[in-house]
């Protein structure tokens, strides 16, 4: 069955947001009272779940919300350092030609999100931002809801560990990017419905008829 919906993470996933956090992230311990992170255990935490990150790093779950909203600040300020992943508005773009409906499902803030994609933000159907009490399934289940659609019909795309877990927690597939925040051998343990190497297999998957033609038409000028 074709997808009707494509609902998109925003960190690590359209924007490149890992090297910013880096940069960040022993602040935000310092300020919240958490365990820093040492370049040594960066690799290891790109292959833990978020429970599994939240436990080494020591971070109470009470919070959780003030430590979010105290990030989403700092995202707005380096907002023009964080840019798009390359081709990511050429793939956005080629979905919403061949009719698939475009979501964002994001814990930034949707004035954040919009600032980020810049031109590309015109292109998404559907928003659902800022954090949840009951995380990403919520958001998903009310996304599919607005845009009017079957679960059948919908993929969720991210770069970690959660976005896998989410979309299986309501019935939809996943795409998981090599690109972003989780280890790709950590996210091919989970076993998504697809794996993305590179941004254009996106288009591939979702919309092949759209490669078809685009390669006949390839052909075509090739030969005359």
């Amino acid at each position: 069955m074709p997808y009707a919906l494509a609902i998109f993470d925003l960190d690590g996933t359209l924007a490149d947001s890992f090297p910013w956090f880096l940069r960040v992230i022993n602040d935000i311990a310092d300020r919240f009272n958490f365990r820093r992170v040492a370049d040594e255990d960066v690799e290891d935490l790109r292959h833990a779940s978020t429970r599994e990150i939240l436990a080494r790093l020591e971070v109470p779950l009470w919070k959780l919300p003030a430590i979010a909203r105290h990030a989403r600040r700092l995202k707005a300020e380096a907002a023009s350092e964080i840019a798009l992943f390359a081709g990511v508005e050429t793939m956005l773009r080629t979905l919403t030609e061949n009719g698939v409906q475009l979501a964002l499902v994001t814990s930034d803030s949707e004035a954040n999100a919009r600032e980020k994609l810049g031109e590309a933000a015109v292109l998404f159907s559907h928003f659902d931002c800022a954090a949840s009490l009951f995380g990403k399934p919520a958001k998903f289940r009310r996304v599919i809801r607005r845009a009017g659609v079957q679960p059948g019909q919908v993929i969720a795309i991210g770069d970690e560990v959660r976005d896998i877990e989410a979309a299986r927690a309501v019935g939809i597939a996943c795409g998981a990017v090599c690109w972003g925040y989780a280890a790709p051998a950590a996210l091919r343990a989970r076993g998504p419905d697809h794996v993305f190497e590179r941004m254009d297999e996106i288009v591939s998957a979702l919309c092949p008829g759209a490669v078809a033609r685009m390669s006949q038409a390839t052909s075509g000028s090739l030969s005359g």
